[in-house]
């Protein structure tokens, strides 16, 4: 469930329900190259000028694994003191009530954004709608972090340990900080050989874990259609995310709004791809690679309008 301020057990599900969302998301963007142009600098005053809907990612703009970054919190209920909507738009496979609970524990006051919105969320909100290809009696596999099953249990999934048990393989989480992703493979490689679909809620290809890169659930997912399997992912960059989003702001011009985040493969690129100008932060993953040398941003949809050394 978004937080905000106020077929049977051997059923096959069609693989055409899934295929839409089969594609890559990583850096290539377009594919092709353009010239590249300055990228100006921005603060947080001219962004509180320019805009009034910020969508925010949290981990690696607001927050890491230990806790808030010096000063985010301050500058979010400095937006909300001058009547900013302050959306946080994470790709996380648990639901926007979990984080927002969890996001408040790190130091957050409540108050100071008005929605938290996952990718989990907008898998529920396409998949529960009438006439989806899943059964609520699906036998499910979730590939996750701490043992989540969210969407899953959201859904009324029967939960199974073995992949050539189940009809549905949710991907949500990884632990490959951990877990080494050939084991992944071992894992899901019975339902990938079977034609059994999956659901991606947390398309990022890397994580940050205790201060080092690991493989995140979108390098499991691909990994997924490696072996054979479909996959429909949510989450940025994808739309659907940020079509749950906007219907959340209400009647908001696609001007109004502004998207940070850290990742160009995920934030820069799924605010290109639906029409929003967009940040680079020079923290979380951006700040651990050569992207905000331009090295990686040589086609147009991975340009960010703006860079900041950091959200504060």
């Amino acid at each position: 469930m978004v937080a905000h301020a106020a077929a049977g057990a051997g059923r096959r599900f069609p693989t055409s329900a899934f295929r839409r969302s089969r594609c890559r998301h990583r850096i290539a963007g377009s594919g092709k190259e353009v010239r590249m142009r300055e990228i100006a600098e921005v603060s947080l005053s001219e962004l509180i000028d320019r805009y009034q809907v910020f969508f925010l990612d949290q981990f690696g703009v607001l927050r890491d694994d230990q806790g808030a970054y010096p000063g985010a919190a301050e500058a979010l209920q400095q937006l909300k003191a001058i009547g900013k909507t302050v959306v946080i738009l994470s790709n996380s496979g648990r639901s926007g009530d979990f984080n927002a609970a969890r996001f408040v524990k790190l130091g957050f006051p409540r108050e100071s954004f008005d929605y938290f919105v996952t990718s989990g969320d907008a898998a529920y909100a396409v998949l529960s709608k009438e006439g989806s290809p899943l059964s609520r009696d699906a036998r499910c596999l979730t590939i996750s972090s701490g043992g989540d099953r969210n969407l899953a249990e959201r859904m009324g999934m029967i939960n199974v340990d073995d992949a050539a048990e189940a009809n549905l393989v949710i991907i949500s989480g990884s632990e490959a900080e951990r877990i080494p992703m050939e084991s992944y493979a071992n894992l899901l490689r019975p339902a990938a050989m079977r034609g059994i679909p999956a659901i991606c809620t947390n398309p990022d290809i890397q994580k940050l874990a205790d201060g080092a890169v690991a493989p995140g659930a979108g390098a499991i997912a691909e990994l997924y259609e490696q072996l054979g399997g479909t996959v429909r992912w949510f989450g940025k960059p994808y739309q659907d995310i940020y079509e749950l989003a906007m219907r959340l702001c209400g009647d908001v011009s696609p001007q109004s709004v502004i998207c940070v985040g850290d990742s160009l493969d995920h934030d820069i690129l799924g605010a290109s791809r639906f029409g929003l100008d967009s940040v680079l932060v020079r923290t979380g993953l951006a700040g651990q690679s050569t992207a905000t040398g331009h090295d990686d941003m040589k086609t147009a949809d991975v340009q960010p309008t703006y860079m900041m050394s950091q959200f504060r």
